[in-house]
């Protein structure tokens, strides 16, 4: 069987489609464990323009949204502090799935099941292109980066720690 390029589509896919923005596909064969900087290595992508979406939670267990580049570690310390949060914390797998409606690995900014505040690292708002999950493990797409901004309302945030 040949490679697809096209992918079925995802809630992140048609929520893309039906807001008219423009995104290219990139289907990989998916790593457990592997990251974006997995992904990165094998599409032939800067893991810096690669950026994960990780689902966290407040002090109060509320969840939210933090868009990171592939090759960066997020500061939770830095990120409550931007976001008034006592403290924020990685929500576990199965919580992260519940809040996301997308399995860990495959999780897209756009199209989840509950509406989430969305933190994007500032530097990633710099870049002309971005590679982010398309809402599938093994799909990324790539797009504007500014699109997070218009569509989902992500706020800039600095909290990036190098890995």
């Amino acid at each position: 069987m040949g490679k697809k390029d096209h992918v079925s589509e995802t809630p992140a896919t048609q929520l893309l489609k039906a807001h008219h923005v423009a995104f290219s596909e990139h289907p990989y064969d998916y790593l457990e464990h592997g990251g974006a900087q997995h992904s990165a290595e094998v599409l032939g992508l800067d893991p810096f323009m690669v950026v994960k979406t990780l689902v966290m939670q407040d002090q109060d267990a509320k969840p939210l949204l933090v868009l990171m580049h592939g090759n960066r570690k997020v500061s939770t310390k830095n990120l409550a502090r931007q976001i008034g949060a006592k403290s924020v914390e990685p929500c576990k797998p199965e919580v992260a799935n519940r809040h996301s409606g997308y399995l860990v690995g495959g999780t897209s900014p756009f199209g989840t099941r509950k509406a989430m505040p969305v933190y994007i690292e500032e530097s990633i708002l710099a870049l002309p292109e971005i590679a982010i999950n398309g809402g599938r493990r093994g799909y990324l797409i790539a797009l504007d980066p500014q699109v997070c901004v218009t569509l989902l309302g992500a706020k800039p945030v600095q909290c990036a720690l190098i890995q």
